[in-house]
């Protein structure tokens, strides 16, 4: 490097350095690219006039503020788009339905909505989740103290995606010490995102039939009883995007729509104890009477009143067996109910904000360090490490910081410009305003019109009845 970055700034800002830059200690869970501030918290420290010693600083702040506004409508502009690719596949619309589309059509536009969907997500630094992993997903030590199975099978897209690998305190009763109440660490993800679409029933037919072995016949019986299984408000035709906070690694399966509730092993000692002692003494009971008093011949009505209460028994185990499986489901609901916390189209706006959130805070503590010194591309792995200290000395956070996706939309908004051999020149601060500006001036002048779009509109008497 030519020089560094001027001593005041030592304090208050990333710098690049050969020395210190890969001292930091060893995460306890994976470092994520997500970066858990607010862009104000960022610009407020980036934007010290010590850390502009020509007086630039208020127009650091100015450009900082500009930048926010231009990135978030790039982010809309991609969010109206994707949400008229998923208008068809919407299971809450409320709208009148005047556009149809083919076969062809629907496929184009859900391979659209899916990989814009998943492009989102990664715009805004979540980490994409192995749904078929059974390591992840079939857990049996659950937090809840539920047991729980899903098909995944029955999907023909499934994302599941986190951000914000952490943990809880959370307290439970130990019964090997006296009932005593103690506090335990529990793994969470802050933020988990799941889309799901059901595959056609007729396909997942046919691959019941190829996976069994077995006729038409009996696979449509045993997918159309996996069905039931699903809420009747689950579609086959629609695309379903839920977002959850604070989820247990070890419950995802309770986020799925087809989740089955399983008796855990202690359960089924316990049920099975108390239910065969209860059934084996009726049996004796009533054994005893038979013999004692030879009830078949002589008295039938008191051969019946045994039976009957035999079978009280047993329809009372019953009942207490649906009661356990009953206690487990509102478990399961009371818990998804306050970790719920979008669906659907409000998923996607939410990501759309976080996407862009992430952009803004990505590019300005990189344009704080080009910005002030020379750099070329070849030094981005140094300017990536000061930046990362930077953000664990002033702020204590561990972060995966994402470089060259930020380079490349500030090259691609003329902020930053790369010369044949790598070298970065920047705009200054107040030349970097102005130029943001005069892009907001064309923005409406650039935009496509849009005209070639999928689906064909309906005359009003083929509107189909919502």
């Amino acid at each position: 490097m030519a020089h560094t970055i001027a001593q005041s700034e030592a304090q208050a800002q990333p710098k690049m350095s050969t020395a210190g830059s890969q001292t930091a200690t060893v995460a306890p869970l994976p470092t994520e690219r997500f970066i858990p501030l607010t862009a104000l918290a960022l610009v407020d420290r980036l934007t010290v006039p010590s850390a502009w010693p020509n007086g630039d600083h208020q127009s650091a702040r100015r450009f900082f503020r500009y930048l926010d506004f231009w990135r978030r409508q790039q982010h809309n502009r991609r969010l109206m788009s994707l949400l008229r690719a998923y208008e068809p596949f919407d299971p809450d619309s409320d709208l009148l339905i005047t556009r149809q589309y083919t076969t062809d059509e629907k496929r184009r536009l859900q391979k659209r909505a899916v990989s814009e969907i998943k492009r989102t997500l990664e715009r805004a630094n979540y980490v994409a989740l192995d749904p078929k992993s059974v390591e992840v997903i079939l857990t049996k030590d659950s937090h809840y103290g539920l047991d729980l199975h899903v098909d995944m099978g029955v999907f023909e897209e499934c994302l599941l995606y986190y951000r914000g690998a952490s943990k809880k305190r959370d307290t439970r009763t130990n019964y090997r010490k006296f009932l005593r109440k103690e506090e335990f660490d529990v793994p969470i993800y802050r933020r988990l995102v799941l889309l799901f679409k059901l595959k056609p029933f007729a396909v997942r037919v046919k691959e019941v039939m190829a996976e069994k072995n077995i006729s038409e016949k009996e696979a449509t019986k045993i997918v159309t009883r996996m069905r039931g299984s699903l809420p009747t408000e689950v579609k086959e035709g629609n695309i379903y995007i839920k977002m959850f906070k604070n989820i247990p690694r070890n419950d995802l399966e309770m986020v799925f729509p087809n989740t089955r509730v399983r008796f855990r092993l202690l359960d089924k000692i316990k049920l099975g104890v108390t239910g065969g002692g209860a059934v084996g003494m009726g049996l004796v009971g009533t054994a005893g009477k038979l013999a004692a008093g030879g009830l078949t011949a002589a008295n039938p009505v008191a051969l019946l009143g045994a039976f009957a209460g035999l079978g009280g028994i047993a329809f009372r185990q019953g009942v207490n067996f649906m009661n356990q499986k009953q206690r487990y489901m509102v478990v399961m609901a009371q818990n998804l109910y306050f970790h719920a916390m979008a669906d659907n189209r409000g998923v996607m706006i939410k990501l759309s904000e976080c996407g862009a959130d992430e952009d803004v805070k990505e590019e300005i503590l990189l344009y704080s360090v080009l910005a002030k010194e020379p750099a070329k591309r070849s030094d981005l792995e140094l300017i990536d490490a000061a930046i990362e200290k930077y953000l664990r000395t002033t702020f204590d956070i561990q972060v995966d910081f994402e470089l060259p996706d930020a380079l490349d939309r500030l090259i691609a908004d003329g902020i930053v410009r790369e010369d044949a051999d790598g070298t970065l020149h920047t705009l200054p601060p107040l030349e970097a305003a102005r130029h943001l500006d005069a892009k907001w001036d064309r923005f409406l002048d650039d935009l496509p019109d849009g005209a070639t779009q999928e689906g064909l509109e309906l005359d009003a008497e083929d509107f189909p009845h919502l």
